[in-house]
């Protein structure tokens, strides 16, 4: 996995997943959950990986349409300094069903990124 993963937010999976793979070539390496209406759906173009997330109200303008997820080693600590270098913190850190924790943080500029690090296995 990339340690920035560009991120759409989409009310069309369907509709991005034939585009990008029909278009460059993307792969789907990944679906949470796996049954079901689709959440999260990981694709890969060459050696970069895009992922699409599910929002039903991501055309209307009301919340953004792309973020950066960004692997780090320790999210709490990376949390613990995001206010001091001038961003905002929107939740988390939460350790999501898919392995991975999870904290939502926006940027000095108000754009969203996502702080995620791998979950051990138990």
């Amino acid at each position: 996995m990339s340690t920035i993963q560009p991120v759409i937010v989409t009310a069309h999976h369907d509709v991005l997943r034939d585009f990008y793979t029909k278009l460059f070539g993307a792969q789907e390496v990944s679906r949470v959950p796996e049954e079901g209406p689709v959440f999260y759906l990981g694709l890969r173009i060459g050696d970069t990986d895009l992922g699409l997330v599910a929002r039903d109200d991501a055309g209307d303008g009301a919340a953004p349409r792309i973020l950066l997820s960004i692997g780090v080693d320790d999210v709490d600590e990376t949390l613990g300094r995001v206010t001091a270098l001038g961003g905002s913190v929107g939740g988390g850190p939460t350790d999501m069903p898919w392995g991975q924790r999870v904290a939502h943080i926006k940027d000095p500029d108000g754009n969203p990124l996502n702080l995620t690090q791998p979950v051990p296995a138990p």
